[in-house]
């Protein structure tokens, strides 16, 4: 890569942690940009994912205040989505380059389609809070739900955090904010084993991932600090509308 690769792939990493900490779909970002430097399709996948764990395990330091859940449970929904997480990373690498990047398209379409309905998710949740909706809170369905969701963590990873909340709150009796602790140790979980499984792929870029994971911690600081004078909502609905354009322009492309 250029030096004006790497600036590029920096500037979108600062853009992408910002992004993520104000809102979320900071992959939108990231990864189209990846593959705009001339990064096939998928090295640009795994090469994000890896560049993003700094971020992950910022989330999740951030919020372990929140996570007054039984341990036996925390164990259990960290090592499924683990193990989830190098499930879909095997099914990324027998895929192989060019069917990924016919599925890149109907990816990010289905990112962008999680990143606009995570308020309503939230929403939901809310209100089944709120009149004591019980649901089966078993350690079994807990288990299931998440790996499944894990998988795809593994896989692309887009909108994963909303994916991973609304099973947990298909199966849990938590409140949002724990919920929202756990979906960040989850996702953490995916991300670090499905990154620590790429190592060995051969197909890390490294020099963009290292610029990459110092941006995105730049960003995600950023975006702490403007926490509170941006709306989210509004951005999340740029982010959308930009996922919409990019996927467009992959299915012309």
């Amino acid at each position: 890569m250029t030096e004006l690769d790497l600036l590029i792939v920096g500037v979108a990493a600062i853009v992408g942690g910002a992004v993520n900490a104000l809102a979320g779909g900071g992959t939108l970002i990231t990864f189209p940009v990846l593959t705009a430097v001339g990064i096939p399709a998928m090295s640009a996948n795994i090469t994000n994912t890896v560049a993003l764990c700094p971020g992950y395990l910022g989330g999740t330091v951030a919020q372990l205040k929140d996570l007054d859940v039984n341990r036996r449970r925390l164990w259990i929904v960290g090592i499924t989505g683990a193990i989830g997480g190098v499930v879909g990373g095997i099914l990324l690498l027998f895929t192989g380059e060019h069917t990924f990047r016919i599925l890149v398209p109907y990816l990010i379409l289905l990112a962008t389609g999680l990143l606009a309905i995570e308020n309503p998710v939230r929403k939901w949740q809310m209100r089944r809070a709120s009149r004591g909706a019980k649901q089966g809170d078993g350690e079994v369905p807990t288990a299931i739900a998440v790996f499944l969701a894990s998988i795809y963590g593994g896989y692309f990873g887009g909108g994963l955090s909303v994916i991973v909340l609304a099973v947990l709150a298909l199966v849990s009796d938590d409140s949002l904010t724990r919920l929202n602790a756990l979906k960040q140790v989850i996702a953490f979980c995916v991300n670090i084993s499905a990154a620590i499984f790429f190592l060995f792929s051969g197909k890390v870029v490294w020099s963009a991932a290292a610029v990459m994971a110092v941006g995105a911690f730049v960003g995600g600081t950023l975006g702490g600090m403007l926490a509170g004078r941006l709306r989210p909502a509004v951005l999340r609905w740029i982010v959308v509308g930009t996922g919409v354009i990019i996927a467009v322009m992959f299915f012309v492309k």
